[in-house]
């Protein structure tokens, strides 16, 4: 008897373990934030990685039917994948590009790249030469943060140099912020600064290129955090990634009312009772003191579910949190379910999420590794399926 190539295999995907998408979720996530912005304030729905681990392409067709304008991506495969998807909606392209055959990709799928550095620029006029294309990019300055652009204090020759070539026209000036999510503002203060005064600087040397409101470049700086706190931050576009998925970047930034759109179910595939004294998985760090009744669990850290979170972390099955227990091995994960009479095999077991009114969530992940939330959520591997659910 021949299997099917397809269906059969899709469908086995779903029987260890899976990721929900919750899309009424993200859906609501995006009309929360929204309601935060000024009627003239753009939202981009930051897509990268794909979508923070919850799908790039579903993820992106559900925030833009939700209100969202903008996608970013960080590359351009990212970008193609989305046009490949029939998606339309402008796409900026967050990370550095520099090679010919990158620009050349940009140009074919009308992605719109940034433009970090005087080198970079050139690059991209060189190869667009020969083209009677005008390509629409956005400059980025480093107003603090250090990583891409060149500093806020060379913005006007930066302005310059990609005013006098042809094949490039600036459609937007950003920065990123450093520290948006502390409660101490002063760095963030100091960067808008920064940004602001390159701007005026740019305006004082280049007036013609503000004259025309429907033609000036877009402003932008706020990420999640700046979003949720600081609207004198907004400008004429926002940049929203963690929120959108319905975490916070701090807890002092619960301004409005954002749900997870990530849960991580899998299912039970032995069930056993072991004496007390027995060991438990790799290196018997976790010993019986009793006898118990344990559940193998289909998922492991090849799907994303930290190591070290081995003998630390608890999991949600019938609404009742329980430990795990032993090291997390690379497929599998053994729980402790003595407390919860006739488990059976099949079961659902929830690792991030709810369940009853019990919740685990990415932050509780987060905070027991002494990490971020953004980590948490894109960690979890493509061989989990990711099941969109109302």
């Amino acid at each position: 008897m021949t299997l099917s190539r397809q269906q059969p295999i899709a469908t086995m995907r779903c029987d260890r373990a899976w990721v929900e998408i919750s899309l009424g979720a993200l859906a609501h996530n995006i009309h929360q934030l929204q309601s935060l912005l000024s009627a003239k304030t753009h939202l981009m729905a930051v897509v990268k990685a794909d979508a923070y681990g919850h799908g790039a392409v579903t993820v992106a067709e559900t925030v833009l039917q939700a209100g969202a304008s903008w996608l970013g991506v960080a590359t351009v495969p990212e970008g193609i994948e989305l046009r490949e998807a029939g998606i339309s909606a402008p796409i900026l392209i967050l990370g550095a590009t520099h090679t010919p055959e990158q620009i050349k990709a940009i140009a074919h799928w009308q992605l719109q790249p940034t433009v970090c550095s005087f080198k970079q620029a050139l690059v991209f006029a060189e190869t667009l030469k020969t083209t009677n294309q005008v390509l629409p990019v956005h400059l980025k300055l480093d107003t603090g943060m250090s990583r891409l652009g060149p500093s806020w204090q060379q913005a006007v020759e930066f302005v310059q140099l990609i005013q006098g070539l042809p094949n490039l026209k600036i459609a937007s000036i950003y920065s990123h912020l450093a520290t948006a999510e502390s409660s101490d503002q002063t760095i963030l203060r100091q960067q808008q600064q920064n940004f602001e005064q390159a701007i005026a600087q740019i305006k004082r040397s280049n007036p013609q290129l503000f004259q025309h409101k429907q033609i000036r470049p877009a402003l932008h700086l706020a990420n999640s955090a700046a979003t949720l706190t600081a609207p004198d931050l907004h400008y004429d576009m926002v940049r929203v990634g963690l929120a959108m998925y319905g975490l916070y970047p701090a807890v002092h930034l619960a301004a409005i009312d954002l749900k997870p759109v990530m849960q991580v179910k899998a299912r039970i595939t032995q069930v056993k009772k072991i004496p007390a004294g027995t060991g438990v998985s790799y290196g018997h760090k976790f010993v019986s003191d009793r006898a118990m009744q344990i559940a193998v669990v289909g998922i492991g850290y090849a799907d994303g579910v930290p190591r070290n979170l081995s003998n630390q972390m608890t999991v949600l099955v019938r609404g009742q949190q329980v430990p795990q227990i032993g090291a997390i091995t690379m497929d599998q994960l053994m729980l402790d379910i003595t407390a919860i009479a006739d488990v059976r095999e099949g079961e659902v077991v929830t690792l991030l999420g709810e369940d009853g009114s019990k919740k685990i969530s990415a932050d509780d992940w987060a905070n027991q590794l002494s990490t971020i939330s953004w980590e948490i959520l894109c960690s979890f591997k493509h061989r989990l399926p990711r099941v969109a659910v109302p």
